[in-house]
């Protein structure tokens, strides 16, 4: 497949924008904030991950609002996470001395604090002299509501019609017009900083002298490192595997349990093009896949936290896509209309602005599997399912019995005509195949000649039309003899041997037309239409399960070149979008659930193949 793929921004654009990439992210687990290198946050939505945005400049660099904070002279900068945590360091280097910003939320047990979703950057300079310039503009509710700024008690508040945040400053602050500013000397040892608060609704504006700040930092620090020191992984690529479930853990919604695929929307899969998704909501395949990767690692209270969710907020419906629905909001809402932001550029000009997301109700048989195995897995590595989880369990597997030769939309979310996806009815085999293990195991009751009758008869089904005699491969959907990285996932599953002849044959196919330098294409579009104009970048989850493929089937060395040849492909933090573009560039919604969990599996897995 040919690697042409992004359309160049042009070079005044190119200026407005920081490139995606260069982000890192900071939460409190209820909310996230992305900093780029130059100091500046860019997106930020308050009071909730899917909250209206307060700092949207990534969407549109004049109408979206930012929080600037910077040194005033010309310097390079470097951006590290401090060890084992979430807290981001921005770093200025200057002629005349170095400074640096540390940003994070403070994560906090009192509720109403919580709720204060406290933002805090602190200004240092470590050596020399250095001017700072800080600019905070917030438009909120993605840049279409007005709002007033006013001084009182010290603090300037920003006060909207739906919500008010109050700014803390040790140093003097000015207003001019929608914004507040300043600029300030900080000499080598001394240090400024910002709280940036929501109040209202019980929540009281509150200062944040600079010894508070310190003490929030180090209570920030504990944190993160207490919840990191539960990790079992002792092998291989440490740090990453880390930083991704570092990355995971901000990407859960404390509140509920529920995690989000990533904390944007609408940041493009093709620049200029119009594949922009709203990607702040709880999807169940990928909140499962999630369980899986930290459950793998050590961490079981996400998982017990997520099936609290779905047995609490979800209820299971009798509708034309199946009693789940494959996304559902990070409270449990099931309504998520999708709507385009008009007013907004887009970043780098890529239209459309989506908010809500119309794939709500779309057929994917395929999240059956992935939940259930997920529960699988935390009825044998966490805590043994109760009994009205398992009866749950039995309701969604008898529905999977009697549906899953439905054609359906598919895991890519195609917005064109159904299909018969070979890889949903590889999940719905999944589905059946771990609860009957469950049942087995546990003794539970189970319709198991029913349950068993159906795993036989889709494993026949996707050996007799799933397979190509032409392409020597087993394909995307029946009736065709199109590829799809999605067929990666069937030794991974367990469905066939990772050494059996057909699955290597597929494994070469697929390395000759999908693979490009260890990135992975989902499918060609030209081959398989889905319903939507352009190309689109890599898709680095398909790349992990490449490299997984690889070391199940004995090419080790492969597999590990491909590893590490992914890991370039990250950030300088260790960040992945969801998808490479053709010059190596992160494009689509950042950070992505879905890459880092996959990360974590491909290492696990490849460093046990090492020994």
């Amino acid at each position: 497949m040919t690697a042409g793929v992004s359309l160049r921004p042009s070079k005044a654009d190119a200026l407005r924008y920081t490139p995606i990439a260069e982000h890192g992210m900071i939460g409190d687990m209820r909310t996230a904030a992305l900093v780029g290198t130059n100091g500046t946050i860019d997106w930020y939505c308050c009071t909730r991950f899917d909250a209206p945005s307060v700092f949207g400049a990534l969407l549109d660099a004049d109408r979206g609002g930012a929080f600037e904070l910077a040194a005033d002279v010309p310097a390079r900068t470097k951006q590290f996470y401090f060890p084992d945590t979430n807290i981001l360091i921005t770093r200025f280097f200057a002629d005349h001395g170095v400074g640096e910003v540390q940003d994070f939320m403070p994560i906090v047990d009192d509720s109403r604090e919580a709720d204060r979703h406290r933002l805090i950057r602190r200004v240092l300079c470590v050596r020399g002299s250095l001017p700072f310039i800080a600019r905070v503009a917030p438009r909120f509710d993605y840049g279409r509501s007005v709002h007033t700024v006013s001084s009182r008690h010290g603090q300037t508040v920003f006060d909207s019609p739906a919500l008010s945040l109050a700014l803390t400053s040790s140093v003097p602050v000015e207003i001019d017009g929608p914004d507040a500013w300043c600029s300030f000397t900080l000499d080598e040892g001394s240090s400024a900083v910002f709280a940036l608060d929501r109040i209202g609704d019980g929540v009281e504006p509150r200062a944040c002298p600079l010894s508070e700040a310190e003490d929030l930092f180090g209570a920030t620090v504990r944190y993160w490192r207490s919840w990191l020191s539960h990790s079992r992984y002792r092998g291989r690529w440490r740090e990453m595997v880390h930083r991704s479930a570092l990355t995971l853990k901000l990407l859960t919604y404390a509140p509920t349990g529920a995690i989000v695929a990533a904390p944007t929307t609408s940041l493009p899969e093709q620049i200029g093009g119009e594949r922009n998704w709203d990607y702040r909501y709880a999807w169940v395949r990928d909140s499962a896949f999630c369980i899986y990767a930290l459950l793998r690692l050590g961490f079981t209270d996400e998982a017990k936290a997520f099936v609290h969710f779905l047995s609490q907020n979800i209820c299971l419906t009798d509708c034309a896509h199946g009693p789940l629905q494959i996304m559902y909001g990070i409270d449990g809402r099931s309504e998520l209309p999708e709507e385009e932001l008009l007013h907004l550029e887009g970043h780098l000009g890529s239209s459309p602005v989506r908010i809500g997301n119309n794939a709500v109700n779309q057929l994917q048989l395929d999240i059956y599997g992935a939940l259930i195995d997920s529960l699988y897995l935390y009825d044998k590595w966490g805590e043994p399912l109760s009994s009205e989880h398992w009866d749950t369990v039995g309701k969604l597997v008898d529905w999977v019995s009697d549906n899953w030769d439905q054609p359906d939309e598919g895991i890519w979310e195609t917005r064109g005509k159904t299909q018969n996806f070979l890889y949903s009815q590889l999940m719905c085999w999944v589905a059946l195949e771990r609860a009957m293990r469950i049942a087995a195991h546990r003794g539970l009751p189970a319709d198991m000649l029913r349950w068993g009758r159906a795993r036989d008869a889709i494993y026949r089904r996707i050996m007799e039309r799933g397979w190509s005699s032409k392409r020597m491969a087993f394909v995307q959907h029946e009736g065709d003899d199109v590829l799809d990285a999605a067929v990666l996932m069937m030794p991974l599953a367990k469905f066939i041997s990772p050494t059996d002849p057909k699955w290597l044959s597929t494994l070469d196919a697929l390395g000759e037309e999908l693979v490009s330098d260890s990135l992975v294409y989902r499918y060609d579009p030209s081959g398989s239409p889905d319903g939507l104009r352009g190309e689109e970048g890599t898709f680095s989850i398909c790349s992990f399960w490449y490299v997984e493929a690889l070391s199940r089937a004995g090419r080790v060395d492969e597999a590990r070149l491909a590893f590490e040849k992914m890991l370039t492909y990250g950030n300088h933090l260790g960040l992945y979008a969801e998808e490479i573009g053709r010059t190596g560039e992160q494009i689509g919604n950042f950070p992505q659930a879905f890459t880092h969990l996959a990360l974590i599996s491909a290492a696990f897995n490849l460093d046990r193949a090492l020994g």
